[in-house]
């Protein structure tokens, strides 16, 4: 399972970015990157690159963009 962000209830205010380990987050329509490639953006809004997310396991007992989230719009999928 990996976190998802809902894109009808996110604000756009980046607070799930910066606590994030594996740095899977990404602003809307910004490119990510994964093993050296670079790929289109995932959504127009935040987003998490599924292949990038652990659930912050071994680094955090909580998943850290669900903690940081103010509007609770981030769930394991």
């Amino acid at each position: 399972m990996v976190m998802k962000i809902d894109a009808d209830n996110c604000i756009d205010c980046g607070a799930c970015v910066e606590p994030c380990p594996n740095d899977a987050v990404y602003a809307g329509g910004e490119e990510y990157e994964y093993k050296g490639q670079k790929s289109a953006a995932l959504s127009d809004k935040y987003y998490i690159v599924p292949d990038k997310c652990t659930e912050c396991e071994g680094v955090n007992d909580k998943p850290q963009c669900k903690e940081n989230c103010p509007v609770d719009c981030i769930a394991k999928v």
